[in-house]
């Protein structure tokens, strides 16, 4: 049996390779690319039979663009993964601390650790492209003056040791990665209790507050939302929603009544809540 494809962003080793993990177990092959677009062609070029891709994280907020390329792409999303954020000082073997003189890393993970590094100022600490990139560029260069931000499968994956545990600021630090599909009809999910919705809202007072109020009176939970400006339109925005549910008839009456007053509605996807850090 043919193991399945996810396309990534970043190499081996890196959250989304965790992420995928977590979701699809360790038995996958990860196809690695260089941006969040490259995944979305790896998948839309069948080179991939799943992406992954960060949505949002609790610290820095949304990844604007990522919903851009779901509004482009049109793929279903068939499910998420909650993933804690633990950043680690990685060195070679034998390193000591009092060797390092320069700390690489992804600018993210390093302003996440900016407590760290106020108690250690003499450290030149320098921006990178990807976490697990620069695990394996110390590995690879044997570099014994330089340590990088990343998680422990980095360690792990690039046989380095962990001089600092859990540097990140804040401990309750996740990010919520969606696992996408070019596969609608292979990938309809069985008692799916969650969905994410996109939609304009039709020129009229009130017409968001009735949507919004429409999944309150089904009992429908409303567990984000997110608006973007509709490229070209003034004054008009996509709205990007995740809805819960316990019945399945109260998500799809609300479903029903919510398309009077939106335009462009799309269920983007269909799946199982998880929300287990």
């Amino acid at each position: 049996m043919n193991k399945k494809r996810v396309a990534i962003q970043g190499i081996k080793a890196s959250f989304h390779e965790e992420a995928a993990y977590k979701f699809f177990g360790e038995d996958i092959e990860t196809v690695e690319c260089n941006s969040f677009k490259q995944t979305c062609d790896a998948l839309k070029q069948k080179k991939a039979d799943y992406a992954v891709m960060a949505i949002e994280n609790s610290i820095a907020g949304s990844i604007l663009p990522n919903y851009t390329l779901l509004r482009d792409y049109h793929f279903s999303i068939i499910g998420e993964v909650y993933l804690a954020i633990r950043l680690h000082l990685l060195a070679l073997p034998g390193v000591k601390f009092e060797q390092i003189k320069k700390v690489e890393s992804h600018p993210i993970a390093i302003r996440q650790c900016n407590d760290f590094f106020d108690e250690f100022p003499h450290l030149n600490v320098i921006e990178s492209t990807d976490t697990a990139a620069c695990a394996k560029k110390i590995k690879e260069q044997q570099l014994t003056d330089t340590v990088a931000i990343a998680n422990q499968l980095a360690a792990k994956v690039y046989g380095l040791d962990i001089l600092e545990r859990r540097i990140e600021s804040n401990k309750k630090n996740y990010t919520r990665f969606l696992i996408l599909s070019d596969n609608k009809e292979a990938d309809d999910i069985k008692n799916s209790n969650k969905a994410s919705l996109s939609f304009e809202v039709i020129d009229e007072v009130g017409s968001l507050a009735k949507v919004l109020n429409i999944f309150a009176e089904c009992e429908v939970n409303l567990s984000k939302i997110q608006s973007m400006p509709v490229l070209g339109k003034r004054n008009q925005y996509n709205f990007y929603v995740d809805i819960e549910w316990n019945k399945k008839e109260n998500y799809e009456q609300a479903i029903r009544k919510v398309l009077r007053y939106t335009v462009n509605f799309t269920i983007m996807g269909e799946y199982l809540l998880n929300d287990k850090v």
